[in-house]
């Protein structure tokens, strides 16, 4: 049998010492350009493998990031995760996914004796599980936390909700709406508050129609969609996601209403083929990906909690409104 290529195989190839290749394994970052490139080549020519295992004995880590999510059923939830993973991945660790079965602390309390049974390095929570991550003692792991509410000592991101949905409905205003109606995302969750927050600054001094409020989903903007489009008054909808969004449209192509403009929020894979092309608040899913794993991986190298850190979300403008 053929024997294994080892690191100091790949150190004499590169001309470095195998404390060099070592380093550049573990992603240390003493190392210079140079040196790297090189390594990494030899890496590449021999078949080279980091010994996981191996690595995990002998640095502490595991280079494995653990999620956690309330659930994957918003398109919103799912494209951060797949941002989270594919950040992930082009930092060589991976990702462990665990949905949190409710949000009480007992819940919470399995989900972490879960997660530090997998050895991993640190936690990254995401949108509706913030609250009750917040609720409770910090985790023994490093923690980030995407779309959740200031707080001391939490190292959080976060699109930029309000000032989106103030575009939003800044948009709509000026095509002359005088008020916007919204249909809002669940209690409990920072982004719907926060969106929801957006429309109310973006209408100062106007008396503004109770938010009607849904739960992510195009059913739940059927459903309240159906009752919006049978009130004359609706000229205007900001709905709290795109999903919601595509119900609405939907109840109103069904009621004849095709004279109520509606911007959704998220800009979703394929909201330019909805009917009519969605208006949309388009949050950079890559960007908060990238930059919660690099936040998490700082944490993790002893770095201490930093700023809050928002993401621009930008209007995109179609045919809805």
């Amino acid at each position: 049998m053929a024997r294994s290529v080892s690191a100091a195989d790949v150190a004499r190839l590169a001309g470095v010492s195998g404390q060099t290749v070592s380093r550049v394994t573990n992603g240390s970052a003493r190392v210079d350009p140079a040196t790297r490139a090189r390594v990494e080549a030899a890496m590449s020519e021999l078949g080279y493998r980091p010994n996981r295992a191996a690595r995990a004995l002998r640095t502490g880590r595991t280079h494995t990031i653990g999620v956690l999510v309330r659930t994957l059923a918003s398109v919103g939830n799912a494209r951060m995760l797949e941002a989270v993973v594919t950040a992930g991945a082009a930092r060589d660790h991976a990702v462990l996914v665990l949905p949190l079965r409710d949000d009480t602390t007992e819940a919470l309390d399995a989900a972490y004796a879960s997660l530090a049974d997998h050895g991993v390095d640190g936690v990254i929570a995401l949108n509706e599980a913030t609250p009750t991550v917040q609720a409770a003692a910090a985790p023994a792991f490093p923690l980030v936390a995407v779309d959740a509410a200031p707080a001391p000592g939490l190292t959080a991101i976060s699109s930029d909700h309000a000032g989106g949905a103030a575009a939003a409905v800044g948009h709509l205003r000026a095509g002359g709406h005088a008020i916007v109606h919204h249909l809002a995302g669940p209690t409990g969750s920072y982004a719907a508050d926060e969106r929801e927050r957006g429309w109310r600054e973006a209408q100062p001094g106007t008396a503004l129609p109770a938010p009607v409020r849904g739960d992510w989903t195009s059913a739940a903007g059927f459903a309240h969609g159906r009752a919006l489009a049978a009130d004359p008054a609706v000229t205007a909808v900001f709905a709290a996601n795109d999903q919601m969004a595509l119900g609405l449209l939907r109840a109103l192509r069904e009621a004849g209403r095709a004279d109520v403009a509606v911007i959704g929020f998220d800009d979703v894979v394929d909201a330019a083929e909805f009917q009519p092309p969605l208006t949309t608040v388009a949050q950079d899913f890559d960007a908060l990906g990238a930059r919660a794993v690099a936040l998490l991986l700082d944490r993790v190298a002893g770095g201490e909690p930093g700023a809050r850190t928002v993401i621009p979300a930008r209007l995109v403008v179609r045919e809805s409104a």
